[in-house]
């Protein structure tokens, strides 16, 4: 019945019945199709040679079935999750013939509007078997995301498959360095690499990761998983003590904020490959991830001009970063303004339509990147080169981050209202301040830190704008630690994550120059 409309998504209207008929047709069609190849995806892809296989052999058609898949699971959920059918009800739009045509969700419009049972299928949220993860939003309040056993499963396949074809280990030995407790990725990761390694889940704590090495020895192949600025704390660690990297395989698996391709080359002289994966708490942890074609085509976009104009737009100055996905796990989307939409179309307790996470996105299918790679000689023989290893021919992601003010640091979001309040609250000198704005800056020592940029209201005498700037980056590291806990965790797994730089500005100079706008822009790209 996936292809009939809820009752209360439909209004009378004065139009043709025929193309109302023709779309109900169509997906009449091509909806039981796409959830008979999504259900052959699940029981394929149980075995990781069953996902190697499956990723391998994407074609386009296939992205057409996707598309009907999440149409069904909307209209689907429209009739059986409560939540999602009193949300429909607040925005009638005539009937919907298209996934287009279902309005977009996000966190503050769905998912604060109703409560977690309301959200799950049948408005039930099980009483076992369900996990439940915690991200924290701008004020600090924790968002919980239940999950039941069939999704975990299907998500440690994902890990599981990924793995096994990216990272060629011959006896696997996982170092989990996420952080632990309620967040997402490091429970989800410890508990996926279980099914294919030996695990230790050290969480971020360089000794005992020191420890596990030395105690294993280098009969093992490691993969240590952690967010990226840690992997440069760790190889600095272990130059730091002479480590015999040579007697040792060791590769390496980050997520949870972006990475520049500096970043992986200073890694990439010690460990064996590094990649980066694609996720949120809001959705799921394994949206995307990174193959060898894909840092190929981020790093061919840095100085391929044709290339960049072709992909990204003669004006976008941007690196994103660059991942392939499966459009019958989560089928993407992108609006009007390039944000990312999502439809989580797995067996999931709380289903994600058409979710907006706030991340700007392009989408491009595979084969577009190959047309534009045979369009130059040199590009070709790259891709092919690049593209022989992993052979996944899945849809690609190109990810610039957030759209909103937000900045992504160690797992954390500092939002530039939490900045505002350290700043001002207890502050002495906060008369002095004009405005601010936030950066991430990776320095010399590839170490990337967030940056506060203040403009003075007016030039001060250097005593005052050492006072200044120590008074605005305590208060700053003292509200996050209260308001934010995902930084207060990540503050006490490792102290250096408070190094908060500041910044001082003459009126009218720096990031701000030029700037006469009523509403600040707070966020330097």
């Amino acid at each position: 019945m996936a292809d009939l409309p809820h009752r209360h998504l439909a209004l009378r209207t004065t139009e043709s019945p025929l193309p109302a008929l023709a779309a109900r047709g169509r997906q009449a069609v091509l909806a039981p199709l796409g959830r008979a190849v999504a259900a052959l995806s699940r029981l394929v892809g149980r075995h990781p040679a069953g996902w190697r296989w499956m990723a391998r052999r994407h074609h386009p058609a296939l992205d057409t079935l996707a598309a009907a898949h999440a149409q069904a699971v909307c209209v689907r959920a429209a009739r059986q999750v409560p939540a999602y059918r009193a949300f429909l009800r607040a925005r009638p739009a005539g009937v919907r013939r298209r996934l287009t045509d279902f309005p977009e969700t996000d966190k503050l419009g769905y998912v604060v509007a109703h409560d977690a049972a309301a959200r799950c299928w049948q408005g039930r949220l099980p009483t076992r078997g369900v996990v439940v993860d915690e991200s924290a939003g701008s004020s600090g309040r924790p968002f919980n995301w239940p999950r039941g056993d069939r999704e975990l499963r299907a998500v440690h396949r994902d890990i599981v498959g990924y793995t096994g074809l990216v990272f060629p280990m011959r006896r696997p030995f996982v170092i989990n360095a996420y952080s632990m407790g309620a967040w997402a990725t490091g429970t989800t990761t410890g508990a996926a690499m279980a099914r294919i390694a030996v695990v230790k889940n050290t969480g971020p704590d360089l000794g005992k990761i020191v420890d596990t090495l030395r105690e294993f020895g280098p009969d093992f192949d490691y993969l240590v998983t952690a967010y990226p600025p840690f992997l440069k704390h760790l190889r600095d660690r272990l130059d730091a003590e002479e480590f015999p990297w040579s007697r040792y395989r060791i590769y390496a698996s980050c997520g949870g904020e972006g990475m520049t391709e500096a970043l992986r080359d200073y890694l990439e002289q010690r460990f064996a490959l590094v990649r980066s994966a694609y996720g949120a708490s809001d959705l799921t942890i394994g949206i995307g991830a990174e193959t060898r074609f894909t840092v190929w085509l981020r790093r061919r976009l840095q100085n391929d001009r044709a290339l960049r104009a072709e992909l990204l737009g003669a004006d976008e100055q941007r690196l994103p970063m660059v991942f392939q996905y499966n459009p019958f796990a989560t089928y993407l989307e992108t609006n009007e303004h390039r944000e990312l939409i999502c439809t989580v179309t797995g067996d999931v307790l709380q289903p994600r339509l058409r979710y907006n996470i706030g991340d700007e996105a392009l989408l491009v299918p595979y084969r577009r990147i190959v047309e534009l790679a045979h369009a130059d000689p040199v590009r070709r023989v790259e891709f092919r080169t690049a593209a022989s290893v992993e052979r996944m021919t899945l849809p690609v992601l190109l990810l610039f981050g957030r759209r909103d003010s937000t900045v992504s640091y160690l797992g954390a979001n500092l939002y530039p209202q939490d900045v505002e309040y350290g700043l001002y609250t207890g502050n002495p000198y906060a008369a002095e301040i004009s405005r601010f704005c936030l950066a991430l800056v990776e320095d010399a020592a590839l170490e990337t830190r967030p940056v506060i940029h203040i403009e003075l209201r007016r030039p001060l005498p250097a005593p005052q704008r050492e006072a200044l700037a120590a008074a605005c980056r305590t208060g700053v590291r003292r509200h996050l630690t209260s308001v934010s806990r995902d930084f207060a965790q990540s503050l006490m797994e490792d102290p250096t994550a408070g190094d908060l730089r500041v910044e001082l500005h003459e009126p009218g100079s720096g990031p701000f120059a030029g700037e006469n706008k009523i509403k600040n822009v707070y966020l330097v790209r």
